[in-house]
């Protein structure tokens, strides 16, 4: 399998994209390009990585999504390679509108497996789209900002890019 890699400037620090001819399959920030690679192995095995400006307007529409329209990801085609429980978590993750936040609990009741905060953390974990996929929507029960894969700090700025209310400390 073929994959294509391209940076893309942001607020927050050069993101690396990873397509297909279809699809969006990995968003990290280039800073964490170990982890990017460990999640590509572990999604798609080995692959062939060619740099190349992606073709898919992912490139666009993380511009307009910078630039104040929260809903510009929301139509972005992508591909993971996960379990079907992954996958599941995934495509609720996508569901969670801008500017709200979700508890781990609160996303496992939602897929109807409310003592699964666990898995469904180790999943949104494992998300490799980060962004695209709104993991960082994602915090602690009480209202803490837990991991993020690219850190907490740029967590904080996408919520509050987004308009999130966090409680004081969280922030």
């Amino acid at each position: 399998m073929t994959l294509f890699l391209d940076l893309v400037p942001s607020p927050l620090g050069t993101i690396t994209l990873v397509t297909s001819e279809t699809a969006l399959a990995a968003l990290d920030f280039h800073d964490f390009d170990e982890r990017r690679q460990r999640l590509l192995r572990a999604h798609y095995g080995e692959v062939e990585v060619r740099e190349r400006r992606e073709r898919l307007g992912v490139r666009a529409a993380l511009e307009a999504y910078f630039a104040g329209d929260l809903h510009a990801l929301e139509a972005l085609p992508t591909q993971t390679n996960g379990t079907d429980f992954q996958q599941t978590v995934w495509r609720a993750l996508r569901t969670i509108p801008a500017g709200t936040t979700l508890s781990y609990g609160a996303l496992a009741a939602q897929l109807g497996k409310p003592k699964a905060m666990r898995a469904v953390g180790l999943a949104n974990g494992a998300n490799p789209i980060g962004i695209v996929v709104p993991c960082h929507r994602v915090i602690g029960a009480d209202g803490t900002l837990t991991g993020y894969g690219g850190g907490l700090e740029r967590k904080r700025w996408l919520l509050a890019h987004e308009g999130a209310e966090l409680p004081l400390f969280a922030t």
